[in-house]
């Protein structure tokens, strides 16, 4: 026991002058501290003045600029314009029965479209359909300035801007064009120059070339600084802004990848069918699904020789779509050509059939397949015609004798 006690008593000054040298390393480090902490202070407490009046001149620095894709505000119009034309053609589809009736009240109803549409969008909720679909909504852009462009909270339009809005976009585009139609049915430009209607107007083609120009100068303005689309709505101060700041864009593709899948394939079809022979394709379905036998039981083997099949036939379809007699002068063979079935046709008639069968038609009197032809000589046809012209006119003349008999 003697031993151990020994022992702890001579380890203690051991730790103690270990201790020693680390308190004296951390007076050094405070000191030094101390020492540096001293010296930024006092560079901290001269700034003092100069920070405060940065922070006092903070409110009075303009804010960054709110920058709005021009590209979506463009798509908005667009989308627009596309739903109020497929309003308007619904409508006229709908009227199509009453023409040219409701043509008289077309600017009244292109009117109406423009109010309904006005007025469960922009006037209920600050946005149109088309800016809508594009995270846009108008703000009132007076309560934006003096450096609250970027500000979280937009102001909403006033009620008087609202109404405004629909007053300039529908009532004077409506006023417009009924004073032009009004000034185009009198003709009012034609009247001499120094006649009040005439000079009323020159003013009005004068206003439309200066409405025109500023309507080009507000584009440009735009697409310079992407604040107002419109003079209507730089003249109210309602600016396009997103609806949702801060928003994860979804692009999808589907739209897209349909629309470039349906191009392709009409381009496709409008390169293959003009390589394929319709007609050919027709008569070679019909024939292997037509029996021959039946072909043949209909046919126009009652027709005189010196009438043309194809003519005839021809001529059949537009009397029964016009409404009208089939005249024999009109289906005379001429220049005659027979065919390897022994039947005659005009050249031009069955030289086109057989381009445009490919070389394989069914002969219109027997049914038979036509592969080739030959000139006909024309004095058969001659005789033929000048026999059935004298069987005519003994009718005729019979026809008389018995009429002259019965008075």
């Amino acid at each position: 026991m003697s031993t151990a006690s020994t022992k702890t008593t001579e380890q203690k000054p051991a730790t103690v002058n270990n201790t020693q040298p680390e308190n004296a390393k951390l007076v050094q480090n405070n000191v030094a501290s101390e020492s540096e902490s001293a010296f930024w202070k006092n560079d901290w407490i001269r700034a003092q003045n100069t920070l405060s009046s940065i922070r006092r001149s903070l409110s009075s620095f303009p804010s960054p600029p709110l920058r709005i894709l021009r590209v979506s505000q463009l798509d908005a119009d667009l989308l627009d314009t596309e739903l109020f034309a497929m309003l308007k053609e619904q409508l006229w589809q709908a009227f199509s029965l009453l023409d040219p009736y409701y043509k008289r009240y077309e600017l009244e109803l292109m009117a109406i479209i423009q109010f309904i549409l006005y007025r469960f969008s922009i006037y209920e909720t600050g946005a149109s359909f088309g800016a809508q679909l594009q995270n846009l909504k108008y703000r009132n852009e007076k309560m934006h300035n003096g450096g609250l462009q970027s500000t979280a909270n937009d102001a909403p339009l006033s009620k008087m801007q609202r109404m405004l809005f629909g007053l300039f976009t529908i009532g004077g585009q409506y006023v417009w064009a009924k004073v032009n139609r009004l000034v185009t049915a009198f003709s009012w430009g034609d009247l001499a120059e120094n006649d009040p209607r005439k000079i009323f107007w020159t003013s009005l083609q004068k206003l439309e070339h200066l409405y025109y120009t500023s309507v080009l100068i507000n584009f440009l303005v735009f697409l310079y600084d992407g604040r107002y689309r419109t003079l209507v709505e730089r003249m109210l101060s309602m600016r396009l802004v997103y609806a949702r700041r801060v928003m994860n864009r979804q692009i999808s593709f589907e739209f897209l990848n349909r629309q470039l899948i349906w191009h392709t394939f009409t381009e496709f079809l409008l390169f293959l069918v003009p390589l394929i022979n319709l007609r050919k394709l027709k008569n070679k379905i019909t024939h292997t699904l037509i029996p021959e036998s039946y072909i043949k039981s209909h046919t126009l083997a009652f027709l005189p020789s010196h009438i043309c099949a194809i003519c005839h036939e021809n001529q059949s379809s537009y009397a029964a779509s016009a409404g009208v007699s089939i005249s024999s002068s009109s289906t005379k063979v001429n220049n005659p050509y027979e065919t390897n079935c022994g039947h005659v046709y005009c050249y031009y008639c069955i030289k086109s059939k057989l381009i445009l069968d490919g070389g394989m038609w069914r002969c219109l009197r027997c049914g038979e397949e036509v592969n080739e032809i030959r000139r006909f000589d024309n004095k058969v046809v001659e005789m033929e015609v000048e026999e059935e012209e004298e069987r005519v006119d003994d009718t005729s003349q019979e026809k008389d004798y018995q009429s002259t008999d019965n008075e």
